[in-house]
């Protein structure tokens, strides 16, 4: 087995720390684990991580540098990153979307509501 780093899933108010393979795929570290990427349709319909159906977004930090298209335009304007595409090197913080059908994303609220 390689060398483990922490990888923090934060899933609304929950937070949870894993220690995942350095160099695995974030989208298969949290689906492994029963954690949501994807939507309520998504969920069973979905390119399986080959980064084209787009739907297994989630906010990452630090964000790596991108490696597909996607990824390029997200961080280019501020999207979500696609989990299939990113590798987890380092310790690294992901927050977990709520989703609505397909990849479409809930509206985020204020925290003053």
């Amino acid at each position: 087995m390689g060398d483990l780093v922490p990888l923090t899933v934060l899933d609304g108010d929950d937070e949870t720390v894993l220690e995942v393979e350095r160099g695995v795929v974030l989208r298969d570290a949290l689906v492994d684990r029963g954690f949501p990427v994807y939507g309520t349709v998504s969920r069973h319909a979905n390119c399986g991580g080959r980064g084209l159906c787009a739907t297994c977004t989630v906010e990452v930090d630090p964000a790596p540098e991108p490696t597909h298209w996607h990824d390029a335009a997200a961080r280019r304007f501020g999207y979500p990153r696609l989990s299939c595409q990113v590798r987890v090197e380092e310790p690294t913080t992901v927050r977990l979307l709520d989703k609505r059908v397909w990849g479409q994303l809930l509206p985020r609220r204020r925290s003053s509501e």
